[in-house]
């Protein structure tokens, strides 16, 4: 056994029982330390296959940005365990055959030599100074531009949905207008008033 095959079952492995721990977690950040172990290891994995950006955009952002956040939600927020437990068995049945359905499918796709699995083309290799991101790029602004371009709209959409959700506008808060600061007059902000003067006695 080579050293790349070697290396995809220990990446393989390592993504498979990271993603089990995170569903089967009961702590809430040892799920999303797992999840960020299985984004690591998925990383790997496309390293192997030659996508180097993808592999850097995966760690970069889902790694640097997603989880760290989910990180900082999920441990400043007070989370009741035991309310989360209470409906675990009540939907387990469900759950499992869905589990069981969806692994029936992939099992039919992969073992039915009609559906063309066994039978994809072996990629050409390329040169040394061969640019992936630049291939990506040019594939994606050149066949799938349409396709990039509706789903940066779906992104767009989901953004302002998503603000427009979680905007409150709350009644009797103290604000500042800028524009009454301007346009006020000292006539009616201040007031001279003339008293006389104390006399001792």
């Amino acid at each position: 056994m080579s050293f790349p095959e070697i290396s995809f079952y220990f990446f393989a492995t390592v993504l498979v029982l990271s993603a089990l721990g995170v569903i089967t977690s009961r702590n809430p950040v040892h799920s999303a330390l797992l999840l960020v172990l299985a984004f690591f290891t998925s990383a790997g994995l496309w390293l192997m296959l030659g996508a180097e950006f993808l592999a850097i955009t995966l760690v970069l952002v889902y790694v640097g940005a997603v989880m760290v956040l989910f990180l900082f939600v999920v441990m400043m927020l007070d989370i009741n365990l035991d309310s989360l437990r209470e409906g675990f068995w009540k939907w387990f049945p469900f759950g499992a055959f869905l589990g069981l359905v969806m692994a029936a499918e992939v099992s039919m796709v992969l073992m039915n030599k009609s559906f063309g699995v066994n039978q994809l083309p072996v990629p050409p290799l390329h040169a040394a100074d061969y640019s992936n991101t630049k291939e990506l790029g040019r594939l994606i602004y050149t066949e799938y531009v349409y396709a990039f371009e509706l789903a940066a709209v779906i992104l767009l959409v989901a953004m302002v949905a998503a603000i427009a959700l979680t905007l409150r506008r709350r009644s009797g808060r103290k604000f500042l207008d800028p524009a009454q600061q301007v346009a006020v007059k000292r006539k009616d902000r201040v007031r001279i008033v003339s008293m006389p003067s104390e006399k001792k006695e």
